[in-house]
């Protein structure tokens, strides 16, 4: 075994079940495993852990696949992004995201687009796909070559205050808090508290931990911290005191895997909403 591919919380999944099985690094069993291949949600934050469950580090390269089409991957590893794909049957436009919802919002094509502007990705296929939204959000890190992020997914978001929290923003914050720190963590989620005990609103967090923070205060500042310098919304408002600083929520071991367990969508494809903009999801949460 040499390349292994997946979304990384499944392979993660896969990972654990080795070691508990064999009681060995999985690097150890497959030791010629030497390139992780993945897609579908951000790397960055599971990569302590995969390190560790391996024994070493690997190289890594990132796709953008979907049901409609193969659309970008990683062409190098010293430039941020994936190489879009331009002569592979499909025609691309983008919707900025804050004009999505308005009646009539302009779809740019390729030559148009910015570095930095959130977008819908709206595909038209030669299988016969017209206009279509996959769901999934881009930015554009390059235009010379056209190199994109996934950003996260139109209706993954907080704004319940009109903070207009995405995807990207919240696993930025998770990666630039775990830097240099032993902390190793295996999901995360993240939705609004409208409605305190006490105090005011609030951003909470729902993590579980592989290995915990000994100091939590300072991994919320490093979070908050990222957060309010990626987001002036989310700035604003805590320097308004309209939201209090976020909040931690340990979830139990396995307990996203039994809260998609109790949804049908334990594995495959499927994966846990990075961020949500109401309380559905961590309700079901803090009863595992």
């Amino acid at each position: 075994m040499t390349v292994i591919s997946g979304i990384p919380s499944w392979v993660q999944m896969y990972f654990e079940k080795l070691q508990e099985k064999a009681q060995k690094p999985v690097g150890t069993l497959f030791k010629n495993f030497n390139l992780f291949i993945y897609g579908g949600v951000n790397y960055e934050p599971y990569r302590a852990k995969f390190e560790n469950l391996i024994g070493r580090k690997v190289d890594s390269i990132e796709l953008f696949p979907a049901s409609e089409g193969f659309f970008a991957y990683q062409d190098s590893q010293n430039e941020k992004g994936m190489l879009l794909l331009l002569n592979s049957g499909i025609f691309y436009e983008f919707i900025r995201v804050d004009e999505f919802h308005n009646e009539n919002p302009k779809r740019h094509t390729i030559g148009e687009v910015e570095i930095g502007v959130n977008y819908v990705l709206i595909i038209s296929t030669n299988a016969g796909l017209w206009a279509y939204n996959i769901g999934d959000t881009v930015q554009f890190t390059s235009t010379n070559p056209y190199r994109v992020i996934v950003s996260g997914r139109i209706k993954h978001f907080i704004s319940a205050f009109g903070e207009h929290v995405i995807a990207k923003e919240v696993e930025q914050a998770m990666q630039e808090a775990l830097i240099g720190t032993a902390i190793r963590i295996n999901e995360f989620t993240v939705a609004p508290q409208i409605t305190p005990k006490s105090g005011l609103p609030y951003h909470e967090w729902f993590i579980e931990f592989e290995n915990p923070p000994e100091d939590e205060s300072s991994f919320i500042e490093a979070i908050e911290q990222s957060m309010r310098a990626q987001n002036v919304y989310y700035d604003d408002l805590i320097q308004g005191n309209v939201l209090q600083k976020l909040k931690i929520t340990k979830v139990a071991k396995n307990g996203f895997q039994d809260y998609m367990k109790s949804i049908g969508k334990l594995g495959g494809q499927n994966k846990i909403p990075r961020l949500s903009n109401d309380r559905a999801i961590v309700d079901k949460l803090q009863s595992y």
